[in-house]
């Protein structure tokens, strides 16, 4: 199962929710979402309107009309809130679960058992066969299934043939439900065992694996629940016990704490039918308060020196602490990320990947989670280059941003980015970035999942004053500065001063 870092890897593809009335008329509760002319994009915490830029020194952009949106919302007695996407065009229909859990409620000394737990679901019950999950979608035609954890939340998503979409409710539920009883010792230790050999794989014997591990750990230092990778370290998925994982399911495995979202072809009626038969007999719990723990703060400048095992270029990054997700300064932080890196006239791309040649990648980007987010910049190293090279371009590239500020062409090609990503998103019912799981994300992070308008509108309202704004906010010398070298043999050592 993949994890995810951020909000979809950082890149909203901002969406509401879709689709044709039913005939007999929309339901009270359908909220009709107007769409505009748009920019993507993603965060902030506040509920008032993006505030209005001032742009009369921006010449008119060209409109990108998108269809208007239909969702209805609505919640059952147990707790589990609905929401429904009607689109009729295709035979298709995309179901989407998130459950409120992930890293950020993990205890000390058990990292890693969202994501564990994330691979029990697909395990069977006792209506389901062992390992029977996935062979029964397989039958049906189902295409795009799978499950992600991040620090915030988990997922489960598939998009099924419109005649098979019972099929995929009857499986939703049935493990939302009565996966519990079917956990043993035999399938514990079996998926240990497996995503132990994922962390080998994505972590410990990944190019820089290990290095972005600790890069997160200094950011999110002890007690904080994002400390290390999502995945969790070794030890603690090894200490996982039967009674861990049953303590885990009660406690956020609940109704209450699930959004279900259903996309696509079907009836309005009958699809709340099939919810209410499926879903509606689970037991509802209480719903776990959601953890506030504290924002990522760095006091002055840290270095880590670190001996890369794996990758065999050396690697520059400079890593600093960003507001939370949906954040009022999140927008124009995207964006000057975009006006670093992205494209052969990005910033910091022209010049260290074209102009002076330093680099063999370089990327900058911001990223968010409930508490707190990071903007990093990574430079890997041309053979014959060095790390004191890369480190005095990014920062030359940076301070020439005080010197000359973004412009409005270089923003409207960051919001253009955006435009095309909604787009691309709006193609699609299920899978990451489709339209169910925008509306799961609008309602996770707003309560909303009508939030379109508005987050498009914070993108838009960017200026150049709010792009410079934020670069003096936020990167400045509370940071952390990484030099990776290869190493010739051996386990990797890091340093944090």
């Amino acid at each position: 199962m993949k994890r995810r870092w951020s909000l979809f890897a950082g890149c909203h593809l901002a969406l509401a929710c879709s689709s044709p009335q039913d005939p007999k008329g929309p339901s009270p509760e359908l909220v009709d979402v107007p769409v505009p002319m748009a920019a993507p994009g993603g965060a902030a915490r506040a509920m008032t309107p993006a505030p209005k830029a001032e742009l009369s020194k921006r010449k008119p952009r060209t409109a990108t009309k998108l269809p208007e949106l239909l969702f209805e919302r609505y919640q059952l007695e147990n707790g589990l809130t609905v929401i429904l996407h009607r689109d009729n065009r295709l035979p298709l229909a995309a179901v989407s679960v998130w459950y409120h859990v992930g890293a950020i409620n993990e205890r000390a000394g058990r990292s890693g058992f969202a994501h564990l737990f994330e691979h029990m679901m697909f395990q069977g019950s006792p209506h389901v066969g062992e390992d029977q999950h996935f062979k029964i979608l397989e039958q049906i035609g189902a295409t795009g299934v799978n499950g992600t954890t991040d620090f915030d939340r988990t997922n489960y998503f598939e998009t099924v043939p419109a005649n098979e979409l019972e099929t995929a409710l009857w499986l939703e539920s049935d493990r939302m439900g009565f996966l519990l009883t079917s956990v043993t010792e035999k399938s514990l230790k079996n998926q240990i065992d497996v995503v132990q050999n994922e962390r080998r794989q994505s972590v410990e014997n990944a190019p820089y694996g290990l290095l972005e591990e600790q890069i997160t750990k200094t950011l999110y230092p002890e007690p904080h629940p994002y400390f290390g990778d999502v995945i969790g370290s070794m030890k603690d998925i090894g200490a996982a016990s039967l009674a861990d994982v049953q303590d885990f399911f009660l406690t956020n495995y609940t109704p209450a704490n699930a959004v279900l979202t259903v996309a696509g072809d079907f009836q309005t009626e009958q699809v709340k039918a099939l919810i209410q038969k499926y879903f509606g007999s689970i037991k509802g719990r209480a719903k776990p308060e959601r953890p506030q723990p504290p924002m990522p703060v760095l006091a002055g400048e840290k270095r880590i020196d670190w001996q890369e095992p794996v990758g065999r270029l050396p690697k520059f990054s400079v890593v600093w602490p960003g507001p939370s997700a949906f954040s009022e300064d999140a927008a124009a932080l995207d964006l000057l990320a975009y006006v670093l890196s992205g494209t052969r006239s990005s910033r910091l791309d022209k010049r260290v990947s074209y102009d002076d040649l330093i680099a063999q990648s370089s990327s900058a980007h911001f990223s968010e989670q409930l508490s707190g987010g990071r903007f990093s910049i990574d430079v890997v190293v041309r053979p014959g280059r060095t790390l004191e090279e890369a480190e005095k371009a990014v920062f030359q590239v940076l301070d020439e941003i005080d010197q000359k500020p973004a412009t409005w062409e270089e923003l409207d090609r960051a919001l253009n980015f955006r435009e095309t990503g909604i787009i691309r998103g709006l193609e699609q019912l299920g899978n990451m970035g489709g339209r169910a799981e925008q509306l799961q994300l609008y309602q996770f992070y707003l309560g909303d999942p009508g939030k379109l308008a508005w987050d498009l509108s914070r993108y838009q309202g960017v200026t150049p004053e709010d792009v410079a704004r934020v670069k003096a906010k936020y990167l400045g010398k509370n940071r952390i500065i990484v030099r990776a070298t290869p190493a010739a043999a051996g386990a990797a050592q890091g340093a944090a001063e």
